[in-house]
This record gives structure tokens, sequence and C-alpha cells, in this order.
């Protein structure tokens, strides 16, 4: 499996973030406003991907006092954490989309609140982003005295 490429998300986030801004652009006044909800429930799902991502850290590295960890449940950790990149991603570019298009109507309040809860939530998505690609880090191997710079196991002689 491949290393989540930050292109790809910076790609996503834009087209996200284009395509709800063209919504909006129908449809804002029919919607309700904002909930703020999410804010707390990506930062605590960040949280929750950052204790992981430093408790398997120490296990793959065997620090003293820790259990080695089984291989499925750190293929599980790195599923997980690209999952969570991906969809904190569009998350963030929904309400990327929502703060391009209300970066024009601040002066009334309603569009100033949606405003607010969507740079909020930007900010705890991408924080979300960066656990998520912590916790992907941190079940990489470490690099053993027979690999190369790329960690692969260089050819032995005779074998």
């Amino acid at each position: 499996m491949n290393a989540t490429r930050p292109t790809i998300l910076l790609t996503v986030f834009a087209g996200v973030a284009a395509i709800v801004w063209g919504v909006l652009r129908l449809t804002y006044a029919s919607l309700p406003p904002l909930p703020w909800t999410a804010v707390p429930t990506l930062l605590l799902l960040a949280l929750g991907e950052i204790v992981t991502a430093i408790n398997t850290r120490a296990r793959i590295q065997r620090k003293p006092g820790t259990t080695p960890v089984e291989p499925l449940v750190v293929a599980r950790f790195v599923a997980l954490a690209k999952a969570s990149a991906y969809a904190a991603t569009v998350l963030a570019g929904v309400f990327g989309g929502f703060v391009i298009y209300l970066s024009s109507s601040l002066d009334k309040p309603t569009p100033r609140r949606d405003f607010t809860v969507s740079v909020g939530s930007i900010v705890a998505a991408l924080v979300l982003v960066g656990a998520a690609l912590f916790l992907e880090y941190s079940c990489r191997v470490p690099k053993g005295p027979d690999d190369d710079e790329d960690g692969r196991r260089e050819a032995q002689p005779g074998h």
C-alpha cells in the first residue's frame, strides 16, 4: 500500500469545494443554519487517532513496557488512517465551499454564523487529516540494517 499523497488530498479538497460552491449558489437560501457539532466530533476523532498513533509507534518500535502489535492490526490502522484522511479532506472541501460562497455575505447574521462554523469545521477537519497522516506514518515498519534508502531489502549474495 502506498503512502497517502498530499497532492491528491489537495485535489480532492479543491474539487469538492468547487462543487459545493456551485451548489450553494443555487440552494443556500433554502438550507438550515450549519450545526457546530462537526468541530468537536472531528477533534475527538483526531485525538483518538493521535493516541492510537503514539501507542502503535511505540509497539512497532518495541519500546520497553509495550507488547508487540499484530501485523493485521497495523494493516487495519493504515486502512483507518487512509479512510479518515480522505473523509476529512472531503469534509474540509464541503466547508471550504461554504467559506468561499459566504465570504461575500458577512454583513448578514446567518451567513456570518455559517461562515464561522465553516472555518472552525475546516480547521478541525485539517487537524483530523494531520492525525490520520501521523497514524499512517506511525504504522511504518522501521528500516532494518539490510534495507536500502527506500526501505527495501538489498539483494543478498547467493539469494
